[in-house]
Protein backbone atom coordinates (compact mmCIF):
# COMPACT_ATOMS: atom_id res chain seq x y z
CA UNK A 1 0.00 0.00 0.00
CA UNK A 2 1.29 3.26 -0.71
CA UNK A 3 2.73 5.89 2.19
CA UNK A 4 -0.03 8.18 3.51
CA UNK A 5 -0.82 9.67 6.91
CA UNK A 6 -3.98 7.31 8.31
CA UNK A 7 -7.37 8.79 7.69
CA UNK A 8 -8.07 7.54 11.26
CA UNK A 9 -5.28 9.02 12.55
CA UNK A 10 -6.41 12.06 11.62
CA UNK A 11 -9.73 12.07 12.37
CA UNK A 12 -11.52 14.87 14.88
CA UNK A 13 -12.98 13.19 17.70
CA UNK A 14 -16.16 14.03 16.72
CA UNK A 15 -16.35 11.97 13.58
CA UNK A 16 -14.28 9.45 16.24
CA UNK A 17 -16.91 8.79 18.14
CA UNK A 18 -19.52 8.79 15.60
CA UNK A 19 -17.93 5.91 14.32
CA UNK A 20 -16.93 3.32 16.79
CA UNK A 21 -20.53 3.98 18.23
CA UNK A 22 -22.07 3.21 14.75
CA UNK A 23 -19.43 0.18 14.76
CA UNK A 24 -20.73 -0.95 18.14
CA UNK A 25 -24.17 -0.75 16.91
CA UNK A 26 -23.37 -2.84 14.33
CA UNK A 27 -21.46 -5.51 16.01
CA UNK A 28 -24.74 -5.26 18.63
CA UNK A 29 -26.74 -5.84 15.57
CA UNK A 30 -25.38 -9.38 15.37
CA UNK A 31 -25.59 -9.68 11.28
CA UNK A 32 -22.57 -10.12 9.47
CA UNK A 33 -21.69 -6.79 7.78
CA UNK A 34 -18.18 -4.79 5.62
CA UNK A 35 -17.00 -1.74 5.71
CA UNK A 36 -16.68 -0.06 2.15
CA UNK A 37 -15.91 3.15 1.21
CA UNK A 38 -13.64 6.15 2.45
CA UNK A 39 -12.14 3.33 5.08
CA UNK A 40 -11.69 0.22 3.06
CA UNK A 41 -10.06 2.22 0.01
CA UNK A 42 -7.93 4.10 2.20
CA UNK A 43 -6.81 0.59 3.20
CA UNK A 44 -5.97 -0.61 -0.38
CA UNK A 45 -4.71 2.37 -1.98
CA UNK A 46 -2.98 4.50 0.77
CA UNK A 47 -5.38 7.79 -0.45
CA UNK A 48 -6.90 9.35 2.34
CA UNK A 49 -10.46 10.95 1.99
CA UNK A 50 -12.04 13.48 4.12
CA UNK A 51 -16.06 12.19 4.52
CA UNK A 52 -18.50 12.27 7.24
CA UNK A 53 -20.20 9.11 6.56
CA UNK A 54 -19.30 5.72 6.58
CA UNK A 55 -20.51 2.32 3.95
CA UNK A 56 -21.57 -0.62 5.51
CA UNK A 57 -22.34 -3.47 3.08
CA UNK A 58 -24.99 -6.13 4.41
CA UNK A 59 -27.51 -8.37 3.06
CA UNK A 60 -30.74 -6.98 1.61
CA UNK A 61 -32.67 -9.10 4.23
CA UNK A 62 -30.89 -8.56 7.45
CA UNK A 63 -30.84 -3.95 6.88
CA UNK A 64 -34.20 -3.99 8.66
CA UNK A 65 -32.80 -5.46 12.04
CA UNK A 66 -29.89 -3.13 11.35
CA UNK A 67 -32.07 0.06 11.48
CA UNK A 68 -34.12 -1.18 14.20
CA UNK A 69 -30.92 -1.35 16.53
CA UNK A 70 -30.05 2.29 15.07
CA UNK A 71 -33.45 3.61 15.57
CA UNK A 72 -33.14 2.31 18.76
CA UNK A 73 -30.31 4.57 19.64
CA UNK A 74 -31.79 7.52 19.26
CA UNK A 75 -30.45 7.77 15.05
CA UNK A 76 -32.93 8.49 12.30
CA UNK A 77 -33.17 5.89 10.04
CA UNK A 78 -34.85 5.27 6.54
CA UNK A 79 -34.14 3.42 2.81
CA UNK A 80 -33.72 6.46 1.08
CA UNK A 81 -34.01 4.32 -2.09
CA UNK A 82 -35.78 1.19 -1.85
CA UNK A 83 -33.89 -1.53 -3.48
CA UNK A 84 -30.35 -0.67 -2.97
CA UNK A 85 -29.96 2.43 -0.13
CA UNK A 86 -30.59 2.55 3.26
CA UNK A 87 -29.53 5.59 5.99
CA UNK A 88 -28.92 6.08 9.74
CA UNK A 89 -28.14 9.83 10.47
CA UNK A 90 -27.02 11.88 13.84
CA UNK A 91 -26.83 15.33 13.28
CA UNK A 92 -24.26 16.01 10.36
CA UNK A 93 -22.91 12.35 10.04
CA UNK A 94 -24.14 9.33 8.54
CA UNK A 95 -24.10 5.61 7.75
CA UNK A 96 -24.77 4.18 4.22
CA UNK A 97 -25.99 0.41 4.70
CA UNK A 98 -25.88 -0.64 1.34
CA UNK A 99 -27.35 -4.32 0.13
CA UNK A 100 -27.49 -3.62 -3.75
CA UNK A 101 -26.36 -1.63 -6.37
CA UNK A 102 -28.01 1.40 -7.68
CA UNK A 103 -29.04 -0.51 -10.71
CA UNK A 104 -30.08 -3.28 -9.07
CA UNK A 105 -28.10 -6.48 -10.66
CA UNK A 106 -25.24 -6.65 -7.82
CA UNK A 107 -27.04 -7.08 -4.37
CA UNK A 108 -24.64 -8.08 -1.69
CA UNK A 109 -24.38 -11.95 -1.43
CA UNK A 110 -22.80 -14.67 0.24
CA UNK A 111 -19.71 -14.63 -1.99
CA UNK A 112 -18.88 -10.94 -0.90
CA UNK A 113 -18.58 -12.31 2.56
CA UNK A 114 -16.28 -15.06 1.47
CA UNK A 115 -13.78 -13.22 0.42
CA UNK A 116 -13.70 -9.90 2.56
CA UNK A 117 -10.77 -8.98 4.42
CA UNK A 118 -10.37 -8.85 8.29
CA UNK A 119 -8.92 -5.65 9.44
CA UNK A 120 -9.48 -3.02 12.39
CA UNK A 121 -11.31 0.00 11.70
CA UNK A 122 -10.64 2.49 14.77
CA UNK A 123 -9.42 -0.82 16.44
CA UNK A 124 -12.65 -2.18 16.20
CA UNK A 125 -12.21 -5.62 14.38
CA UNK A 126 -14.52 -5.49 11.31
CA UNK A 127 -14.89 -6.78 7.76
CA UNK A 128 -13.40 -4.54 4.58
CA UNK A 129 -15.01 -5.45 1.30
CA UNK A 130 -12.49 -7.47 -1.14
CA UNK A 131 -10.87 -4.94 -3.74
CA UNK A 132 -12.86 -7.33 -6.12
CA UNK A 133 -15.99 -6.53 -5.05
CA UNK A 134 -15.15 -2.71 -5.02
CA UNK A 135 -13.70 -2.84 -7.95
CA UNK A 136 -17.09 -4.86 -9.34
CA UNK A 137 -19.41 -2.17 -7.63
CA UNK A 138 -17.54 1.02 -8.66
CA UNK A 139 -17.22 0.30 -12.40
CA UNK A 140 -20.98 1.01 -12.95
CA UNK A 141 -20.72 4.66 -12.03
CA UNK A 142 -20.22 6.28 -14.91
CA UNK A 143 -22.10 9.71 -14.13
CA UNK A 144 -21.43 13.00 -15.14
CA UNK A 145 -20.65 14.35 -11.73
CA UNK A 146 -19.70 11.19 -9.95
CA UNK A 147 -17.09 8.67 -12.19
CA UNK A 148 -15.46 6.01 -10.23
CA UNK A 149 -12.99 5.52 -13.01
CA UNK A 150 -9.95 6.60 -10.65
CA UNK A 151 -10.65 4.56 -8.39
CA UNK A 152 -11.32 1.31 -9.78
CA UNK A 153 -7.36 2.64 -12.00
CA UNK A 154 -6.05 3.15 -8.15
CA UNK A 155 -7.28 -0.17 -6.91
CA UNK A 156 -5.35 -2.01 -9.62
CA UNK A 157 -2.46 0.28 -9.29
CA UNK A 158 -2.34 -1.18 -5.86
CA UNK A 159 -3.61 -4.42 -5.74
CA UNK A 160 -3.52 -5.19 -9.15
CA UNK A 161 -1.04 -8.01 -8.89
CA UNK A 162 -2.81 -10.00 -6.30
CA UNK A 163 -6.08 -10.03 -7.47
CA UNK A 164 -8.18 -12.90 -8.64
CA UNK A 165 -8.94 -12.24 -12.35
CA UNK A 166 -10.71 -15.16 -12.75
CA UNK A 167 -13.11 -14.24 -10.06
CA UNK A 168 -13.16 -10.72 -11.26
CA UNK A 169 -14.15 -12.31 -14.80
CA UNK A 170 -16.73 -14.42 -13.19
CA UNK A 171 -18.85 -11.47 -11.41
CA UNK A 172 -18.92 -9.23 -14.67
CA UNK A 173 -20.30 -12.22 -16.59
CA UNK A 174 -21.96 -10.72 -19.65
CA UNK A 175 -21.20 -7.10 -18.67
CA UNK A 176 -17.45 -7.70 -19.21
CA UNK A 177 -17.01 -4.78 -21.83
CA UNK A 178 -17.49 -2.48 -18.48
CA UNK A 179 -14.63 -4.14 -16.81
CA UNK A 180 -12.80 -4.10 -19.89
CA UNK A 181 -13.28 -0.31 -20.80
CA UNK A 182 -11.79 0.49 -17.43
CA UNK A 183 -8.47 -1.90 -18.16
CA UNK A 184 -7.91 -0.39 -21.35
CA UNK A 185 -7.99 3.16 -19.85
CA UNK A 186 -5.65 1.95 -16.88
CA UNK A 187 -2.82 1.27 -19.96
CA UNK A 188 -3.16 4.42 -20.73
CA UNK A 189 -2.82 6.07 -17.34
CA UNK A 190 -0.48 4.14 -16.02
CA UNK A 191 1.30 2.86 -19.39
CA UNK A 192 4.33 1.58 -17.20
CA UNK A 193 2.32 -0.50 -14.84
CA UNK A 194 0.64 -2.87 -18.08
CA UNK A 195 1.91 -5.51 -16.30
CA UNK A 196 -0.50 -5.08 -13.41
CA UNK A 197 -3.14 -6.37 -15.37
CA UNK A 198 -2.30 -10.19 -16.54
CA UNK A 199 -1.69 -10.46 -20.09
CA UNK A 200 -4.30 -13.69 -20.39
CA UNK A 201 -7.08 -11.27 -18.79
CA UNK A 202 -6.15 -8.44 -21.91
CA UNK A 203 -6.24 -11.30 -24.21
CA UNK A 204 -9.40 -13.16 -22.95
CA UNK A 205 -11.26 -10.12 -23.38
CA UNK A 206 -9.93 -8.73 -26.76
CA UNK A 207 -11.41 -12.33 -28.62
CA UNK A 208 -14.54 -11.44 -26.80
CA UNK A 209 -14.53 -8.15 -28.24
CA UNK A 210 -13.58 -9.59 -31.85
CA UNK A 211 -15.43 -12.42 -31.68
CA UNK A 212 -18.82 -9.78 -30.76
CA UNK A 213 -18.84 -6.98 -33.31
CA UNK A 214 -22.15 -7.65 -34.65
CA UNK A 215 -25.36 -6.97 -33.12
CA UNK A 216 -25.80 -8.64 -29.57
CA UNK A 217 -29.58 -11.01 -29.64
CA UNK A 218 -31.75 -8.10 -27.87
CA UNK A 219 -33.99 -5.66 -29.39
CA UNK A 220 -32.82 -2.99 -31.27
CA UNK A 221 -34.09 -0.46 -29.32
CA UNK A 222 -32.32 -1.81 -25.82
CA UNK A 223 -30.14 0.86 -24.28
CA UNK A 224 -27.63 -0.31 -21.17
CA UNK A 225 -26.63 3.06 -20.71
CA UNK A 226 -29.09 3.60 -17.38
CA UNK A 227 -26.83 0.88 -15.90
CA UNK A 228 -24.01 3.61 -15.77
CA UNK A 229 -25.14 7.05 -15.76
CA UNK A 230 -29.53 6.87 -15.11
CA UNK A 231 -29.82 10.62 -15.71
CA UNK A 232 -27.55 11.22 -18.42
CA UNK A 233 -29.54 7.97 -20.35
CA UNK A 234 -33.09 9.63 -19.43
CA UNK A 235 -33.38 11.37 -23.17
CA UNK A 236 -32.95 7.58 -24.60
CA UNK A 237 -35.76 6.28 -22.86
CA UNK A 238 -38.08 8.87 -22.29
CA UNK A 239 -37.77 10.39 -25.37
CA UNK A 240 -36.28 8.05 -27.69
CA UNK A 241 -38.19 4.82 -26.94
CA UNK A 242 -35.16 3.02 -25.98
CA UNK A 243 -35.71 0.15 -23.47
CA UNK A 244 -33.93 0.52 -20.17
CA UNK A 245 -31.82 -2.58 -19.24
CA UNK A 246 -32.63 -2.00 -15.05
CA UNK A 247 -35.81 -3.20 -15.87
CA UNK A 248 -37.24 -6.55 -15.88
CA UNK A 249 -37.01 -9.09 -17.78
CA UNK A 250 -33.46 -8.21 -18.42
CA UNK A 251 -32.84 -6.68 -15.06
CA UNK A 252 -34.06 -6.84 -11.61
CA UNK A 253 -36.01 -3.43 -11.20
CA UNK A 254 -39.61 -2.42 -11.76
CA UNK A 255 -41.16 0.97 -13.09
CA UNK A 256 -41.59 2.13 -9.31
CA UNK A 257 -38.12 1.13 -8.32
CA UNK A 258 -36.84 3.44 -11.72
CA UNK A 259 -39.05 6.56 -10.65
CA UNK A 260 -37.98 6.57 -7.13
CA UNK A 261 -34.05 6.64 -7.82
CA UNK A 262 -34.40 9.04 -10.46
CA UNK A 263 -36.53 11.04 -8.30
CA UNK A 264 -33.87 10.85 -5.54
CA UNK A 265 -31.07 11.56 -7.96
CA UNK A 266 -32.72 14.73 -8.73
CA UNK A 267 -33.22 15.50 -5.26
CA UNK A 268 -29.56 15.47 -5.06
CA UNK A 269 -28.64 17.85 -8.16
CA UNK A 270 -31.48 20.12 -7.44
Amino acid sequence: MPDSISRQAQLHPESREFYCEALSLLNRAGVPFMIGGAFAFERYTGIVRDTKDIDVFAHPDQIQQILDVFAEAGYQTEYAVSHWLAKARRGEYFVDFIFNSAHGQLPVSNLWFEHAIEEEVLDIPVLICAPEEMIWSKSFVMARDRYDGADIAHLILACGQTLDWSRLLRQFGPHWRVLFSHLVLFGFIYPGKRSHIPAWVMETLSQRLLQETGPADVADNFCQGPMLAPLQYLPDIEDWGYEDARLRPHGSLNADNVAEWTEHLHEEHA
